[in-house]
C-alpha cells in the first residue's frame, strides 16, 4: 500500500485562477474601497467621509472612476487631505458630482496661516489620464493640489468657495474663506481647462514643472492667475495661459519670486488671448520680492522670455490699482519679453524696475 503522501502526489495540482480586476467596484463607505480598488472600473456612490479620515483612492492602471453620487466631508480640525487619488491612465468622470469639504465649518479669515487647522490640500490629486466635471464646494483652504506622474488633462472642474466671501462670526468682518487656492501645480504635461474657480486666493498657482496650459478657465474674487512663488531649485517652463478670464480679482495675471530663492528659473511663458476686469491691485506684477509686492527683489531665479502674444490679452483695472508693475533682482529678468498682445487700462502706471527687455508695451 502507498503511504498516503504518495498518493498525495500522484492528485494533479491545480492553480487557482487569478483573481480578474475585469469587474465593478462599488463605494458607498470607506469600508468599499479596498475592495472596490480591485476593479478597473469604480463606481462611487453618495456618502458622508468620517471626520479626520482620507477618503483615499490607490487604482489600478487604466480605471475608470464614476461619481454617482455627492460624496461629504465630516468636521474635524486636522491637517488633512481630505481625498487623495493615484494611479496611471485613469479616467476620472465626475458626472457634476459634489465634493462638499464642510467649509463653514474651519473658515476664520486666517486660512493655513492660523487659527483653526484646516485640512489642506482638500483635493490631492496624482494621477495621468483625465479627469472631467468635478465639481468641489467649500473647501476649508486650498482646493487641488496636482502632481500627475504622466499626461493629465482635467477639464470642467468647478471650484466653488463663493460662500467664503463673506464675513461670519469668526473672521473679525473679513471675507471668511483664506489661502483657498483653486489648483496648485508642481506637475509636467498638464493641461486644465474650461473650468471655474471662484474663491479667495490663487486661482492657479504653478509652483513648478513644465509642458502646462490654462486655457479657457473663468477666475472671480480670487487673486488672478499666477506663477509661483517660486523657492529654491525649481523650474518651470513651457507655459501657455490662454482664452481665460478673471472677474473681480487683486491681480490679473503674476510671476511671484521668492526674495530669498536660489538655483530656479521660469522660462518660455505665453499669455495670449486672456481678459481681467475689475482688477483691484496688479493687472499685471511681475516680483521677485515676495512676499512683498514691491521690496528688496532677489536675483536668485532667473526669469526669462515671457510674452504676451498669439491674441490680446486686455486688463481693465480699477482706478485705484496699479496697472503694470516689474520688480526684478539685478540682471535676472532676460532674454525676450514680446508684450506686444497686452493692453491695460484704468488704472495707475506702476515702476518698472531693472527690466529692459520689454518690447512691444508702455503704459
Amino acid at each position: 500500500m502507498l503511504a498516503w503522501t504518495a498518493l498525495v502526489a500522484l492528485v494533479p495540482y491545480v492553480l487557482a485562477a487569478p483573481a480578474s480586476s475585469d469587474c465593478t467596484g462599488t463605494i458607498s463607505s470607506l469600508d468599499d474601497v479596498a475592495d472596490a480598488v480591485q476593479c478597473t472600473t469604480v463606481n462611487i456612490n453618495s456618502f458622508t467621509v468620517p471626520a479626520g479620515e482620507t477618503f483615499s483612492l490607490s487604482l489600478l492602471q487604466g480605471t475608470t472612476v464614476n461619481m454617482q453620487g455627492n460624496v461629504a466631508f465630516g468636521n474635524e480640525t486636522w491637517s488633512g487631505p481630505l481625498f487623495e487619488v493615484t494611479g496611471d491612465d485613469i479616467t476620472f468622470n465626475g458626472n457634476d458630482y459634489i465634493f462638499d469639504g464642510g467649509g463653514p465649518f474651519y473658515w476664520d479669515g486666517l486660512g493655513t496661516n492660523g487659527g483653526v487647522t484646516k485640512p489642506h490640500p482638500m483635493m490631492k490629486v496624482e494621477i495621468s489620464g483625465t479627469m472631467t466635471d468635478v465639481h468641489v464646494v467649500n473647501s476649508p483652504a486650498q482646493c487641488f493640489s496636482v502632481s500627475n506622474p504622466a499626461a493629465l488633462t482635467m477639464s470642467g472642474t468647478i471650484v466653488d468657495n463663493s460662500q467664503g466671501n463673506l464675513p461670519n462670526s469668526k473672521s473679525n468682518g473679513t471675507a471668511a474663506g483664506h489661502n483657498t487656492d483653486g489648483f496648485d501645480v508642481s506637475a509636467n504635461d498638464l493641461t486644465i481647462t474650461n473650468s471655474t474657480v471662484i474663491n479667495q486666493d490663487d486661482c492657479l498657482a504653478i509652483n513648478r514643472g513644465t509642458n502646462l496650459v490654462f486655457s479657457n478657465n473663468y477666475c472671480a474674487t480670487g487673486h488672478g492667475i499666477s506663477i509661483g512663488s517660486i523657492t529654491s531649485n525649481v523650474i518651470v517652463s513651457g507655459v501657455v495661459i490662454s482664452g481665460n478670464t478673471c472677474y473681480n480679482t487683486q491681480q490679473g495675471f503674476r510671476i511671484k519670486t521668492d526674495a530669498a530663492a536660489t538655483n530656479s528659473t521660469v522660462s518660455n511663458v505665453t499669455y495670449s488671448n486672456n481678459k481681467a476686469t475689475g482688477v483691484y491691485d496688479y493687472g499685471v506684477l511681475m516680483t521677485q520680492s515676495y512676499p512683498a509686492s514691491f521690496g528688496t527683489p532677489g536675483n536668485g531665479v532667473n526669469i526669462t522670455d515671457i510674452s504676451f502674444t498669439g491674441g490680446a490679452t486686455t486688463i481693465e483695472t480699477n482706478s485705484s490699482a496699479t496697472m503694470v508693475a516689474v520688480d526684478c533682482g539685478e540682471g535676472s529678468c532676460d532674454g525676450t519679453w514680446d508684450w506686444s498682445g497686452l493692453t491695460v487700462s484704468g488704472g495707475k502706471t506702476g515702476a518698472i524696475d531693472n527690466c529692459t527687455v520689454i518690447t512691444g508695451f508702455t503704459q
